[in-house]
């Protein structure tokens, strides 16, 4: 079977076959080196280069230069989800409606909380009597979706939440809108807890074709501490960054990261960009990408669109034609993560990675040009606002695992590596 083609008929190759000229270089300048062209990552320069004046005055270009979106795709989605921990919980592969419905009231709390003063607390109150309600009715039917090894933790995790929103609506009546936000997160950390005890294993299988790649089959919480190379406000030295890795969405790409982080392949690295823009690393000094057996490591780019049982690979959602729908992981959040690549192969990605920092007229959230194109994986969890004072230089001390790493599939070493002849699942 030949690999699917593109709108702009060029072929896509599986990823350990795909093209290694041109790679995503931190840092470079577009000089010729050894007879290839090494080029930025374009989640900067390039979009950079495409800058509109208005998002509703012009039409948008692709990030790679190709041609116009249709109209339709510029669609600002309505009450986009900001939070990472919010987009983690909405992420999880599950399908329980009630706990569904219980977590959209206590996430919409966020938005009732822009109203000044006690009059917010009203709707609010109405959000958590709701959530209460609902779990009363529909417990037996939300203990029916836990998975059988984990039916002990989920029930733990429903009474945790029973005892919150009882906690929650004290707080409201003796009107203490300031613990309301805490209190929110603290409640909505159960319902994640609710929801992942519903996980019932791995969801899908990956392409065999990947087989010789690191997976992660679940998730994985990391750790990366930051290191300035001179003090900054407030004589700050550094900080620390949670990360959440989601390989129920992105097993590839999130294993690639985990498994480089358990190698300490990014302890002491700089920092090669921080524009304002994005924050990016992981290129080594002696070349583009992690070496493995003498090459560089590729990675297929990967995304999962809401409503699919299993990831896109090789082609971005605009060279699929499904340039209006949403990424399971989107770049939503403040501090998301995703893999950086060369601007024109779509599976060059190795160890570079990238946190976007701010929304910009051609990201705005829920509608942006970064979707679908660039692979996501995962968001920083507690610490995002370190980024804003990340400079070129500053020091990863370490990136490390804290939890999850059991979730994480090594290929066996001596496994073969992808065949000239292999080709991409359907």
């Amino acid at each position: 079977m030949q690999a699917r083609t593109l709108s702009s008929s060029v072929h896509v190759k599986a990823a350990p076959r795909v093209s290694r000229r041109v790679v995503c270089s931190a840092g470079a300048s577009g000089a010729k080196k050894n007879g290839t062209v090494s080029s930025p990552l374009c989640t900067s320069d390039v979009l950079k280069k495409l800058a509109v004046s208005s998002l509703a005055a012009a039409t948008l270009l692709t990030s790679l230069g190709a041609s116009p979106l249709p109209a339709s795709a510029g669609m600002l989605s309505a009450d986009p989800v900001k939070n990472a921990n919010a987009l983690l919980r909405y992420a999880l592969p599950i399908d329980n409606k009630p706990i569904r419905r219980i977590q959209k009231e206590l996430e919409q709390i966020s938005e009732d909380l822009r109203v000044p003063g006690s009059k917010s607390l009203g709707p609010v109150s109405k959000r958590v009597r709701f959530a209460s309600s609902t779990l009363d009715k529909e417990e037996k039917s939300i203990r029916a979706s836990f998975a059988p090894g984990s039916v002990k933790d989920g029930d733990a995790a429903i009474a945790k939440l029973r005892n919150g929103l009882s906690e929650f609506r004290t707080l409201i009546d003796n009107e203490d809108k300031q613990e309301v936000p805490i209190k929110q997160q603290e409640v909505l950390s159960y319902v994640g807890d609710v929801e992942q005890a519903m996980v019932g294993g791995f969801p899908f299988e990956v392409p065999s074709e990947y087989a010789n790649l690191p997976q992660l089959k679940g998730r994985a919480s990391l750790e990366m501490k930051i290191t300035f190379k001179d003090p900054r406000e407030d004589n700050a030295t550094g900080g620390l960054f949670k990360i959440v890795v989601d390989g129920y969405n992105a097993p590839v790409s999130a294993g690639d990261f985990v498994d480089l982080a358990n190698k300490g392949f990014y302890n002491g690295m700089e920092i090669q960009r921080a524009d304002g823009f994005v924050v990016q690393t992981g290129k080594p000094s002696n070349g583009e990408g992690y070496v493995e057996n003498g090459e560089v490591r590729r990675i297929p780019f990967e995304v999962m669109v809401e409503g699919d049982k299993v990831p896109v690979y090789e082609e971005t959602l605009e060279d699929n034609g499904r340039y209006n729908e949403q990424p399971v992981l989107p770049f939503n959040a403040f501090g998301t993560l995703a893999m950086a690549r060369s601007e024109f192969e779509t599976n060059s990605a190795s160890s570079q990675i990238f946190f976007l920092l701010k929304e910009s007229e051609l990201t705005p959230t829920g509608s942006n040009l970064l979707d679908g194109r660039y692979a996501v994986f995962g968001y920083i969890t507690e610490g995002s606002e370190l980024l804003k004072e990340m400079q070129v230089g500053d020091k990863i001390e370490y990136c490390k695992v804290v939890s999850g790493l059991e979730n994480l599939v090594v290929p066996k070493k001596g496994a073969p590596p992808v065949s000239d002849g292999a080709t991409p699942a359907e």
